[in-house]
């Protein structure tokens, strides 16, 4: 159930590991409730969870790379202005 109040935004890093598909109950779980969920996968998490996972939890892009096309500076746009890493 969403929260009333401001949108929270949540920037959430994902590592290798086998137990990094827990981070998909917590994606999902954050959106439902009303916040904005940026997803950061390492090259080895997206070998466990495919990006397109992440992105059909959030409905956002998900960043891969410090150089992905189309999003130069989208690792410093991230750090902004998160509430939560």
């Amino acid at each position: 159930m969403p929260v009333a109040g401001p949108t929270r935004h949540v920037v959430l890093g994902v590592s290798g590991g086998i137990a990094c598909y827990k981070s998909c109950t917590l994606a999902r779980r954050l959106t439902e409730a009303g916040a904005t969920v940026d997803v950061v996968l390492t090259a080895a998490a997206a070998e466990f969870v495919r990006p397109v996972t992440f992105e059909a939890l959030t409905g956002r892009p998900v960043l891969t790379s410090l150089w992905e096309r189309g999003h130069a500076l989208a690792h410093i746009d991230l750090a902004k202005h998160p509430d939560l890493v």
